[in-house]
Parts: structure tokens; C-alpha cells; sequence
């Protein structure tokens, strides 16, 4: 279900979902109220996995629906629609803690608008992917055994591991959120967080990660010492690299070309953390499009350190773990939750990951 005030925008998303033979648009609603409406008429069975919420919009707004909607239906996936600007970077991670699974930042005029590749790309992999993930066992297609090859064996990483390095995309604030959740004890090294994030939504994410679990999370700042048991996010639109300064690690942020379409990306601040960590490293790669990451993992490896790779049936998008899982790089390929509780054991005594 498309819900959208602008016929204009109903109509882009609708052509757009239309390009994936897997995507079925079955309702197009122009305020939250007519949403709730068309919901609740449709029979249980017929109801679609995936509501495409706008925020801003007249009569019933985005907010004032979204709890509404999951209180008619529960089991549907909703992924709110907002502007790029940090009134919408406000409401996004307010629709997030309220319920909503996703966003999708829709770009400014300014920006190509929403007619751009990469829009349509992140639009059609997140309906696709919490579509699958709220899909019922009975309706889900039978899937091959995976096929990925693990490392030869458990890293042991030489030492305890100086930081933490996590990398993640598309469906990566929820899984940021159920990882920060468990990680529910002191860790004797930092953890530095890149995830795809436009600049001004870092922020926020920064302080919802805050609220939500027991270390403290912020927005890495340039020339700042990283401590033991926080956690630093890179700012949108910058790179995060860390530094080995007198023996401490120090973050930089940097404002070099994109790379693997992203700025911030996974692959340069692993690329700086194995300079800086002498391989005394553990990255974990979760859900997210693409690849970035992959050419980082294999010099952390190469190094010495230890990465894991999110599984495929908790990733809402198996890219990057899963080009890491391909590759045979990963130690071990686990839930959030396992991921979590290696960070937990390799945080307290550095031994086996």
C-alpha cells in the first residue's frame, strides 16, 4: 500500500515498484485516514505485508496513523516516508521508535528528486526485504540450503581486540537497535558504527542507540580519543577512519570521494582500524545492499583479526553480509543476537570469536 498526499509521488513509487515482477501495489491512499480505511476493509488474507508511509501529510498525518495501522495490523511492515532535512530526520526516528521497521529519505527537488537510481534501488530492496521478513511460514517460497563456506576455522584473534568495527545499510537501524539492546555488560574497547545514513539522520540515530542500550553512543567528532565501552557513529556524509595517536585511538573524519556509492562507508574505516589495530580487530557485517565492507573484511582477516556476518533469514537485505559469507571470510554467519554475544565474550576476555 502506497500512502502518499501527492498523486505525483504515488505515481513515481507505484512506476518504480512496478519494475520488480515480485511487487504487487494492491492500494494507493492519500492521508492516513484513508489508509486505515482501505486497511481494515481488506480481508485478513488480502492485506499487504508493506505499508509505504508519509509523514507529512493533510487531515491524518504519518504519526498519527502509524499506531493506528499497527494496531489494525500488526503483522504489516510499515516503512515511513520523509523529507531529506533534519525536520525529517526528527520525525523518521520518531516513526522508528513508535513502530515503523524502515524509512526511505525521499531526496529534494534539488537533489534529482525521487527519480533518481539509487532511490528506486533502496525503495524496491526494503519493501522487498521486509516483505520477506513479515511474510507468513505458509506463503513463504521454498528456499535452497545457503552455500557459503565458512573460514577454515574459528579466528583467534592475537591479544584482546583493541575495537569493535560494525558495518551496516539497508534494515541496519533495527538491527543496530537489537544488537545495542544486548550488549548489556561493560566492553573493554570501543566500537566504532558505520551505517548508511544521510548527514543530520547520524545524529538522531546516534541518540536513539543511546537510549536504547547501556553503553553510550554518539556521533564520532574529528580528533576525539575513543574510549572503552562506548559507542561512536560515523556522521552522515563524512568517512570514519581511526588513527593510532600514543597509543590510543583517535578518530578522523574525513571528507573523501564515496566509495562503493557511500559516504560515510565500511570499507575505509576497516581499511584505517587494521592500520591502527595491528589485526587486533572483530567486525561484524550486518544487513545492507551491496558490498561495502567486503574488500575490508579480507584485509582485516589478512591481518589477523576476526569478522562475523550477519545470517540471511534475520537480514533484511543480504548483501554485504552475505558477499562476506560468499567470500568464506566469516568466522562464523549468526543472528543480531549471537552476533551480540560474541561481541559480549570478545569484549571481556579477547579469546575466541
Amino acid at each position: 500500500m502506497l500512502c502518499d498526499d501527492s498523486a505525483a509521488a504515488r505515481t513515481i513509487m507505484s512506476r518504480m515498484l512496478a519494475t520488480d515482477p515480485d511487487i504487487k501495489v494492491v492500494a494507493r491512499a492519500t492521508d492516513g485516514g484513508d489508509a486505515l480505511a482501505q486497511l481494515t476493509a481488506m480481508p485478513v488474507a488480502e492485506r499487504p505485508q508493506v505499508v509505504l508511509l508519509d509523514l507529512e501529510m493533510p487531515r491524518m498525518d504519518g504519526m498519527t496513523a502509524l499506531p493506528l495501522l499497527l494496531k489494525a495490523a500488526p503483522q504489516t511492515a510499515i516503512i515511513v516516508a520523509s523529507a531529506l532535512s533534519q525536520r525529517g530526520a526528527t520525525a523518521t526516528m520518531a516513526a522508528l521508535r513508535a513502530g515503523a521497521v524502515d524509512y526511505v529519505p525521499k531526496p529534494s527537488a534539488a537533489a534529482g528528486g525521487m527519480n533518481g537510481g539509487q532511490f528506486q534501488a533502496e525503495l524496491v530492496a526494503k519493501v522487498k526485504g521486509w516483505a520477506r521478513m513479515r511474510r507468513p511460514a505458509s506463503r513463504a517460497a521454498p528456499t535452497a540450503a545457503p552455500r557459503y563456506v565458512l573460514a577454515a576455522r574459528p579466528a583467534v584473534i592475537a591479544g584482546k581486540p583493541r575495537a569493535i568495527a560494525i558495518g551496516s545499510s539497508t534494515g541496519g537501524p533495527q538491527a543496530l537497535a537489537s544488537l545495542v539492546a544486548k550488549l548489556d555488560r561493560p566492553l573493554g574497547m570501543p566500537v566504532v558504527v558505520v551505517q548508511h545514513m544521510p548527514a543530520g539522520f547520524t545524529t538522531l540515530l546516534a541518540d536513539h542507540l543511546n537510549r536504547i542500550g547501556t553503553l553510550p553512543c554518539s556521533e564520532a567528532k574529528d580528533g576525539e580519543k575513543l574510549l572503552p565501552g562506548r559507542l561512536y557513529l560515523a556522521p552522515g556524509d563524512r568517512h570514519l577512519l581511526i588513527k593510532d595517536v600514543g597509543g590510543s585511538l583517535v578518530s578522523q573524519l574525513g571528507d573523501g570521494p564515496p566509495e562503493n556509492f557511500c559516504r560515510p562507508a565500511v570499507d575505509p574505516m576497516l581499511r584505517s582500524l587494521v592500520a591502527a589495530c595491528q589485526g587486533r580487530l572483530l567486525v561484524a557485517i550486518l544487513t545492507g545492499m551491496g558490498s561495502d565492507g567486503l574488500a575490508g573484511c579480507r584485509s582485516v582477516t589478512g591481518a589477523g583479526g576476526a569478522v562475523l556476518a550477519q545470517d540471511e533469514a534475520s537480514s533484511v537485505v543480504w548483501g554485504m553480509p552475505g558477499a562476506v559469507a560468499k567470500a568464506g571470510i566469516a568466522s562464523a554467519i549468526l543472528s543480531v543476537e549471537d552476533i551480540a554475544s560474541r561481541i559480549l565474550v570478545a569484549g571481556a576476555d579477547g579469546k575466541r570469536t
